[in-house]
């Protein structure tokens, strides 16, 4: 995908985990514990040698596609999916966040470990940008067959498509041939 989907700062590791399923191309980075657990390892959210289990790699699934439906919420400027916000509450009660400051500012910390201390840094990540507005910019490209997460940096916040020249074309050459099947042409 192009590299102009990036999210800003921390946002660009919850893109990135959404993204960790690419329908597309029918890959998973999430699909066993141990491809989990070097999914995580490699991106900073747990070490190498921390056991995941089989419900430890539902839950950090669950949490992924509740993130993708509220992107593609932000996407449609549609009301969050209550079903999504439900996961995200569940599987943030025993993710553990506390205020730390240090000589240089203040930020969220963990104060628990494993998979749980992975979801707190992603949903302590989405609550930082809920706030500082990046939030409603990060969507989920709504072609049924794609899903991919990305950011927004259109002016006005009117992108809708992950790639226009890709899910955007497919989409209006879909509603091209229906509108001709429609009118018996």
């Amino acid at each position: 995908m192009p590299t102009d989907q990036t999210a800003p700062a921390e946002l660009e590791l919850v893109r990135e985990f959404v993204n960790t399923l690419d329908i597309e191309e029918g890959t998973d980075a999430l699909a066993s514990p141990p491809e989990a657990r070097g999914w995580l390892s490699a991106h900073a959210l747990a070490d190498s040698g921390e056991p995941i289990t089989e419900e430890d790699r539902r839950r950090l699934v669950d949490v992924r596609e509740a993130l993708r439906d509220l992107l593609l919420a932000n996407n449609l400027g549609d009301v969050p999916p209550a079903e999504a916000i439900d996961v995200l509450n569940e599987q943030s009660a025993e993710a553990a966040v506390v205020l730390r400051f240090g000589a240089d500012g203040a930020g969220l910390v963990t104060s628990c470990g494993g998979v749980d201390s992975a979801l707190a840094r992603l949903l302590a990540i989405v609550y930082g940008s809920m706030n500082d507005r990046t939030w409603l910019r990060l969507k989920s490209c709504p072609a049924e067959d794609c899903r991919w997460a990305f950011y927004d940096h259109s002016r006005n916040r009117s992108g809708t498509w992950c790639e226009m020249g890709k899910c955007g074309n497919r989409a209006k050459a879909r509603r091209y041939r229906e509108g001709h099947r429609d009118s018996g042409e």
